[in-house]
């Protein structure tokens, strides 16, 4: 005779509401229908329940368990068909089965369950997952790094075991880090450091050579020199900071790779003073192209620079490895005026010809220089900070900094500087009558249009700063008209000299 069994709510949260076959007199009672869902037959008997009072309940309560299911339960159903009786029939109630012809099963795969993502009221605590104790967390990375090995290439388990290897890495950093709050400046050996809140993780500490996790990490950066490090690396740093060796009056070392050997340096870094060898035992020597010296990889990244020396003397361009010091010193040094090409390589003059292009157009601007800084619209204007990013090029013709001379062999200066230089000679000869006002006449030929001292076709007087043709100022022999007339003048207004009695 079939028989219909009711589990109240107790029973269900007994059987952990799942499906677990229950055997009770000779009648198999299946539970997961919810309210009025437990239902039993007798063993020999293949009837299905016709029906519930409270069908549309259940209805929903079977979806509502079938988007929830535990991720952690990974009991297969062939287990619990093992664990019973082998006379009990499995029966599955009708609301189950009408409900799976209409939607799609639910399927949780083993990524899932793993990872714990789907969301779960009644999972296992955070803790089993993400322990807070250091020791067990770092036996649990283990554990994940050989399950990878142990699982077949590029499949999705061992992909969900890569991801779950990354999270408690994560974690296993925040426990290490402290977490107390770091203040926003800290001034250490010249250095002043700002804390970073970019989350970026690109970057490198320049004091242990590990990746900065932004993400979990504090670090700092210094305003000076751009050194980066995290907050538990400020304390070991010994180098003070490269920008206060920088100034006006710092000069670069101007011979190329001055070389002077391991056994100078005691087969040590000149920076840290690590023991470095040429066959990398303990660790690698590597040459700065700058300063000739020898460093530990941890001091010397491989960077590439433009050498100075190498520069000037060769007008080569091409870019060396050099340490992180060197590396940070030329990158704070390459805009400064430093360099005087007319003492160190006066000959550089007469093999490139875009040097002498770009002297003469510094020397003209410097002689539009006077018209704008008397000139009222000018001023307004604001046309000399057009040169702002050079201000020396307002102030002389003969010092450079590598920065410029790297433009001119690039040819990006030539362009720029003959812009700017149009732009001056429009102002003063077309747009200002003012500075229009200030022009020459030439006082040889008393012919032609007015002069200004920066035109290609003029010379200047070096006395009384006259401008004249140049065809007419060295066909009188560069004798000045105007000079004369003042020699002239001072020797009528010199006094007569008195006569003795």
């Amino acid at each position: 005779m079939a028989a219909e069994t009711v589990l109240d709510d107790n029973t269900l949260v007994r059987n952990r509401l799942h499906q677990f076959p229950i055997q009770h007199g000779g009648v198999r009672l299946l539970v997961g229908a919810g309210r009025g869902g437990a239902q039993a037959l007798p063993s020999g008997d293949s009837r299905r329940c016709t029906g519930c009072p409270d069908m549309e309940y259940d209805e929903k309560l079977v979806r509502f368990r079938q988007a929830h299911l535990n991720p952690f339960n990974k009991q297969e159903v062939s287990d619990q068909d093992e664990q019973s009786s082998p006379g009990a029939i499995n029966i599955i109630p009708p609301v189950e089965m009408a409900s799976s012809q209409c939607e799609p099963e639910f399927h949780c795969t083993e990524r899932v369950m793993d990872l714990g993502l789907a969301e779960d009221h009644f999972s296992r605590p955070e803790g089993l997952f993400l322990t807070s104790d250091v020791h067990q967390l770092r036996q649990a990375i283990e554990e994940c790094k050989q399950a990878i090995l142990d699982l077949p290439e590029h499949s999705e388990r061992q992909k969900d075991a890569v991801v779950r290897l990354i999270h408690l890495r994560l974690k296993l950093q925040e426990l290490k880090d402290p977490s107390e709050e770091e203040p926003n400046i800290r001034i250490l050996l010249e250095h002043r450091f700002y804390k970073e809140k970019s989350k970026s993780v690109k970057q490198t500490c320049d004091k242990c050579n590990a990746i900065i996790w932004g993400l979990i990490q504090t670090w700092y950066t210094c305003t000076g020199c751009y050194y980066r490090c995290h907050s538990k690396c400020l304390n070991l740093i010994t180098k003070p900071c490269v920008k206060s060796k920088v100034s006006h009056q710092s000069e670069y070392e101007l011979n190329i790779c001055p070389e002077i050997g391991l056994d100078s340096q005691d087969y040590r870094c000149a920076e840290c003073r690590a023991q470095i060898s040429l066959r990398a035992i303990p660790s690698e020597a590597r040459q700065c192209d700058y300063t000739g010296q020898y460093y530990c990889s941890n001091c010397h990244w491989n960077d590439l620079a433009v050498i100075p020396a190498r520069a000037i003397h060769n007008w080569d361009f091409e870019t060396r490895k050099v340490s992180r010091c060197s590396m940070r010193y030329l990158s704070l040094m390459v805009a400064r005026p430093v360099l005087k090409l007319r003492e160190t390589n006066p000959l550089l003059f007469n093999h490139v010809e875009e040097l002498v292009e770009i002297r003469k157009l510094r020397q003209d601007i410097l002689l539009m220089k006077p018209y704008f800084i008397t000139c009222k619209e000018a001023m307004e204007a604001r046309l000399l900070l057009q040169l702002q990013d050079r201000q020396h090029f307002v102030e002389n013709d003969d010092m450079y900094s590598l920065q410029d001379l790297i433009d001119i062999n690039s040819g990006r200066l030539s362009c720029s500087l003959t812009e700017i230089h149009t732009t001056f000679a429009k102002h003063i000869k077309l747009d200002c009558e003012r500075c229009q006002a200030k022009g020459f006449v030439c006082e040889l030929c008393k012919e032609g249009d007015v002069l200004f001292p920066f035109d290609s076709h003029t010379c200047v007087c070096q006395e009384c700063l006259a401008v004249f043709h140049r065809d007419c100022y060295y066909d009188n022999s560069t004798a000045c008209p105007k000079c004369a007339r003042l020699n002239l003048r001072k020797q009528t207004q010199e006094p007569a000299p008195v006569a003795q009695e």
